[in-house]
């Protein structure tokens, strides 16, 4: 009894309660599963290991960067500031944990996550699920995120249940939401066979239902021009780097070099006597994407292989299952214009909507992260041109830039988060009425959330005409 509390205590403390490790480990018996040679076994642990030992120094750098800009803001303004951006959120979320002492919850919870979407997929004749959701590093963050959202907000899964209860309500909603882009998936690539498993899929179902009343699907975004200059976004560096300039630069400004010469703010405050401000703030704005960069190859690094780890494991357990794959692969199937014009359009919502919390003294500061902006809003803008046209894209696209922000805003001070927040567009709706049913309803709360998220994959079935078609997930397509 001795020697297996032993072993019992090893695991936790050295796998369990190290995240890195506990990815490497999913990853070796996924490709022992599949019966990879030995040698690929070892490859697959180390690349997942250090991938994400990798992206825990992007997410310090991020922190420790910011940490002088949050500090100055709440000694000058008594300010809040958080980034709306999966990977800023994904550093917050973990500080959250540590703080709480629930750290290696995340790691488990994905992990029991991905069977119950398994176990939901394996009985779709009962459970009417039909994806698989495999897209890897959306599961890393959301797992994080959703632990913060349920042992932050019932206390009475803090314990040894935890990662239990995280890992169940992570799987119902990866297993749904990824099942709710099935047919409007389908509508878009034309029985492409596949569905979307990212940050965005009550959204896409939203925005397929209620296209059509805003716009005509023949007036698309194939008529209009955009300006050239704008394909400068299609780089992530680029991209990220012009928007962290816009914003920390604006930030920085307003704060002044007397502000951040403070030595209290650590190694990353500002030394006059070194350096310039103006160039001050460069270094500043261009480290952040230096450290997302890092965070994100990290993240490609040990997402790699957990997701061929997965897929193995599905296509042998689960033949004639959709995959829930990554939504940038829906972007081919429609108009070239729409990733550029659902950016811009998000935005413009975005910025209209940070202003008008400053204006209104909000306690809270928003600032707007690239992987939202970008992401979210050019996937409505696919899908909502495809059912409604250009105003579609326009009005929808501008919504999810308002809803990012405000909504965001609330949740950073729901879960008293520090630095950052997930921001998707999921993430705030629907989970941020979840987080609120968990505050008042606890326990209850739980249970009624993974009731109502049983259900819907129930009510897709029975307003199905062609029940069999539902399986196969085949769509009538229009002209």
């Amino acid at each position: 009894m001795e020697i297996l509390q032993n072993i019992l205590n090893f695991f936790s403390l050295n796998i369990l309660q190290q995240p890195a490790f506990f990815v490497g480990l999913i990853v070796l018996i996924g490709y022992a599963l599949l019966k990879k040679p030995v040698h690929e076994i070892f490859a697959g642990f180390v690349k997942a290991t250090v991938g994400y030992m990798i992206l825990n120094v992007g997410a310090g750098g991020l922190v420790s960067t910011f940490r002088p800009i949050l500090v100055a803001l709440r000694d000058k303004f008594n300010l809040n500031a958080a980034v709306i951006d999966p990977y800023f959120g994904l550093g917050a979320a973990n500080a959250k944990l540590e703080e709480m002492g629930f750290i290696e919850v995340a790691a488990t919870a994905l992990l029991i996550g991905f069977f119950i979407n398994i176990l939901l997929v394996a009985l779709r004749k009962v459970t009417k699920v039909r994806t698989l959701f495999i897209t890897g590093h959306i599961m890393v963050q959301q797992a994080a995120t959703i632990s913060v959202f349920v042992l932050l907000l019932i206390p009475q899964f803090r314990n040894g249940y935890g990662a239990l209860a995280v890992g169940i309500i992570c799987g119902l909603y990866w297993a749904v939401s990824s099942n709710m882009t099935v047919e409007p998936t389908q509508r878009l690539t034309k029985n492409g066979g596949f569905a979307i498993g990212h940050q965005q899929q009550f959204a896409i179902w939203f925005v397929d239902k209620v296209a059509p009343f805003f716009g005509k699907k023949e007036d698309n975004l194939d008529d209009l021009k955009l300006p050239k200059f704008l394909n400068i976004f299609h780089d992530t560096v680029v991209a990220s780097g012009t928007l962290m300039l816009f914003f920390f630069g604006a930030i920085l400004l307003l704060l002044g070099p007397d502000m951040m010469a403070n030595k209290d703010f650590g190694a990353a405050a500002y030394n006059p006597a070194k350096q310039a401000f103006f160039m001050y703030i460069i270094q500043t704005a261009f480290t952040f994407s230096v450290y997302l960069f890092v965070l994100m190859q990290g993240v490609r690094m040990f997402v790699g292989e957990l997701t061929n780890a997965f897929q193995g494991i599905s296509s042998k357990l689960l033949p004639g299952s959709f995959p829930a794959v990554d939504v940038a692969a829906s972007y081919g199937f429609g108009s070239p214009n729409a990733v550029l014009f659902g950016f811009s359009i998000g935005l413009i919502g975005q910025l209209i909507t940070i202003a008008l919390l400053v204006i209104f003294k909000s306690p809270i500061l928003i600032i707007t992260g690239f992987v939202p902006v970008f992401f979210d809003n050019a996937a409505i803008a696919v899908y909502a041109d495809k059912r409604g046209g250009w105003k579609a894209a326009v009005i929808l696209s501008f919504i999810s830039g308002v809803l990012q922000v405000a909504l965001g805003a609330l949740a950073v001070g729901l879960l008293g988060l520090t630095g950052g927040y997930h921001g998707n567009i999921d993430l705030v709706l629907p989970w941020l009425p979840f987080g609120y049913i968990f505050k008042y309803l606890g326990i209850a709360g739980y249970v009624l959330i993974a009731l109502f998220l049983l259900l819907i994959p129930q009510l897709q079935y029975w307003k199905a005409k062609d029940k069999e078609a539902y399986y196969r997930g085949e769509v009538q397509l229009e002209d």
